[in-house]
């Protein structure tokens, strides 16, 4: 079907009521996703889990809960990943969603090597959807560490030709952004596992899309804006709660977060659900394609002009993304 003919089918559709919009993962949905995040740490992921839940293209076919750093004031406990996957059913009980979307808990440390592990429950549901026989694109939307990711390469490389990685994470890159003031050189997210990152970067042949540092943190959402957010719904005022929790903890510390949070982990959203409708693509969001680096020991990268193409995000569409997730979650 070509454009001209979906155009003389949406003169017939005016006469039409419009359907309401679903509010669960579509099995229909034009692109596969598997979520993998650390649910138990930054309220972000959970905004982007609930927009992603609500987004009728996507058919996620699982998600997986990861963990943080060791002694993680967001969770210093020894069962992170366990928490996030716990974190996962909660939303999804919320949403009245219970069931419909497998949850499944990471492994609990990063790699010590790049040795091929022990399967888990995570890596055979990634491996099984990787080679699954279905024409859709798969997306890794990966917000965090990428140690399930990693592992299910290390164990079966073939799934690295038959998916997508979109990650948030990784710093700045030389001659197109600078690091934020007193930012640490190597960024949050890839710090969770370098050993992981490096198998990710430096030993597969996976598609990369990343989302890093100077992108992610281009994803503020006002105060105000999260206040009307909460007052709109259940799900919303659950959701907000998350950051008032962080925010009082800060200022135990003594830490003022202003009137702005990151909700760094929804270009995840952005970048799968939000689409264009024809050539899709995420087309309002802007990025450059350069070799993947290498990633050295101390999670910086190294040049390596002969490394894939992967595509580097600059700018996020912050009014597509945030526009869409209010009307969502309201």
């Amino acid at each position: 079907m070509n454009r001209r003919d979906v155009l003389a089918m949406g003169s017939a559709a005016m006469a039409l009521c419009i359907a309401p919009m679903p509010v669960h993962a579509n099995p229909q949905g034009r692109v596969r996703v598997i979520v993998d995040n650390d649910l138990s740490g930054d309220p972000d992921g959970l905004f982007q889990l609930a927009q992603h839940l609500r987004s009728p293209s996507v058919d996620i076919r699982a998600i997986i809960g990861s963990h943080l750093h060791e002694k993680e004031p967001f969770d210093p406990s020894d069962r992170q990943a366990a928490n996030a996957a716990d974190k996962a059913r909660e939303l999804l009980a919320l949403m009245g969603l219970g069931g419909t979307v497998p949850v499944l808990a990471g492994v609990e440390r990063a790699l010590a090597t790049a040795a091929v592990p022990a399967r888990t429950p995570a890596t055979d549901a990634i491996i099984a959807e990787a080679l699954r026989d279905d024409p859709r694109p798969l997306y890794y939307c990966a917000g965090a560490g990428l140690t399930d990711l990693a592992m299910a390469l290390l164990i079966e490389p073939r799934i690295a030709t038959r998916m997508t990685l979109v990650w948030i994470g990784g710093a700045e890159h030389p001659g197109l952004a600078v690091p934020p003031p007193g930012a640490p050189a190597a960024e949050y997210n890839l710090t969770i596992d370098r050993v992981a990152t490096q198998v990710v970067f430096n030993q597969s042949a996976i598609t990369i899309w990343q989302v890093p540092r100077n992108a992610y943190r281009q994803m503020l959402v006002s105060n105000a804006e999260l206040q009307e957010l909460k007052r709109q719904s259940a799900l919303g005022a659950w959701l907000v709660a998350h950051i008032e929790k962080l925010a009082a903890l800060a200022a135990k510390a003594r830490f003022d977060i202003g009137e702005t949070y990151i909700l760094g982990d929804n270009p995840l959203v952005t970048l799968t659900a939000l689409q264009s409708s024809f050539e899709p693509d995420p087309s309002s969001s802007e990025y450059v394609t350069r070799p993947a680096p290498n990633i050295g020991d101390n999670g910086l990268y190294l040049e390596n002009a002969q490394g894939r193409p992967m595509r580097i995000y600059t700018r996020i569409d912050t009014r597509l993304t945030f526009a869409d997730m209010a009307l969502k979650l309201r």
